[in-house]
């Protein structure tokens, strides 16, 4: 039996020219928008979910989190790029349990959830063993959350992964990518790769290709610090092209943007940390838009920065101050744009028929927000997770009226349990 949900008395965001921006009504059926508009007819019997005096719009898409940190988020916010590899990777990553993996990636899947993020890009470099590797993919299954597991490397040892590294991946991605065969799943694969900033020359390209053979997307730091000249290399390489999102490319060239662009690639910026973080300089949205690559947003760390992506889109416009930058854009940045560099656009980012039901319902009728004349600018300027109201994915409601309905205190406790844990492993970050 098939069952169905509207979502009715809203005002549509659709990001689609198949949805009329304005009033309108979202029809799901199994999961799936079959309707979206003023004619919208919804069937008798289906489960409805009031969006009055609120605007509806796909869900946000963060293209870049590592979300196995967020047990102990906001630690860092004072930290340097510098004193966040030494005291995230260096010093926490060796004492995370495949439960602190599990605990971490949880809470920051609800968080996001909560904020009205339905996509997810995990970018899980917490490969330690097997079993952190399936405790990151199995919170993501838990959470509700669309998720994009991008495997990265093991943590362990991290002298022996990251810097000078020429160290072969484990050959355990190719029973996760068996594992995570179905690419339009509601949990999908992803490799996050160490590129040519973090390992050798050699190493990326073994990564890259073992990409391509398996048939995964590659997320990937790059253009990170001055003179890398990242995006040219593997360009000369033979590796840059459609399938690769560059992660912050804050210090790439003009002429590597455009190299970037003529390829296909896509980017990817996280506003808040690349504005706190000195060794970034600034994000570069304006210029990646300007150069024709599609570009999404994320959250990168929440031991740094907020894990809310209406803040990361205020941040990113005050950065491009002087620029063409439009609440428009942004907003696309964080719908279809991102979804576009997660590698989901086919089922998520508007609300198109056809699409899978990723949705958010924004309340914009308080004193905060009304009269929303604009809703772009309305969503920019006065969003807040506060006032996400509904959230559904993959036709699950998951938020309703303002609450999270998985079981929200069993996940607090789990992560206040790894804190614990945390703590005494590794004082001289966390304290004791």
């Amino acid at each position: 039996m098939s069952s169905h949900l509207v979502i009715t008395g809203g005002r549509l965001a659709g990001m689609d020219p198949a949805v009329p921006d304005g009033p309108g009504d979202v029809v799901v059926r199994d999961g799936v928008i079959v309707a979206a508009g003023p004619d919208a007819q919804a069937p008798e019997g289906a489960t409805v979910l009031d969006a009055s005096g609120a605007l509806v719009l796909p869900g946000l898409v963060d293209t870049h989190r590592h979300t196995w940190q967020s047990a102990v988020r906001h630690v860092g916010l004072r930290w340097t790029l510098m004193d966040y590899i030494g005291a995230a990777l260096v010093r926490l990553a060796p004492a995370f349990r495949p439960e602190d993996v599990y605990a971490g990636t949880l809470l920051g899947a609800l968080g996001a959830l909560d904020s009205g993020i339905t996509t997810l890009v995990d970018w899980s470099h917490i490969q330690n063993t097997p079993e952190h590797t399936d405790a990151a993919i199995e919170a993501l299954r838990h959470s509700g959350i669309r998720g994009v597991f991008a495997y990265g490397w093991p943590m362990d040892d991290p002298l022996r992964w990251i810097g000078d590294s020429d160290a072969e991946l484990p050959a355990d991605i190719r029973r996760v990518r068996e594992e995570l065969a179905d690419d339009t799943a509601r949990v999908t694969m992803a490799l996050a790769a160490r590129g040519p900033e973090m390992s050798t020359l050699a190493a990326t390209r073994r990564d890259l290709l073992l990409a391509r053979e398996l048939g995964l997307r590659t997320t990937m730091h790059a253009g990170v610090m001055p003179g890398t000249r990242t995006i040219d290399a593997l360009r000369r390489e033979g590796l840059l092209d459609e399938t690769v999102t560059l992660v912050h490319a804050c210090a790439a060239g003009d002429d590597e943007l455009a190299m970037a662009a003529d390829a296909g690639a896509t980017a990817s910026v996280s506003p808040l940390i690349e504005t706190t973080m000195p060794e970034f300089g600034g994000p570069r949205t304006a210029s990646l838009l300007a150069a024709g690559i599609t570009t999404g947003l994320s959250v990168d760390t929440e031991i740094s920065t907020s894990g809310d992506l209406f803040a990361q889109m205020r941040v990113a416009l005050a950065h491009a101050q002087g620029s063409p930058l439009t609440a428009a854009d942004l907003l696309r940045m964080a719908t279809s744009g991102g979804a576009a560099v997660a590698g989901v656009s086919g089922r998520a980012g508007t609300l198109a028929p056809g699409m899978r039901a990723d949705l958010i319902v924004v309340a914009a009728d308080g004193v905060g927000m009304a009269p929303a004349l604009d809703p772009a600018t309305s969503l920019l300027l006065g969003a807040h997770p506060g006032l996400v109201r509904h959230v559904v994915v993959d036709g699950r409601v998951v938020k309703r009226d303002g609450t999270l309905t998985g079981r929200v205190g069993a996940v607090l406790e789990a992560a206040r349990e790894s804190l614990e844990h945390l703590r005494k492993a590794v004082p001289d970050v966390l304290g004791s």
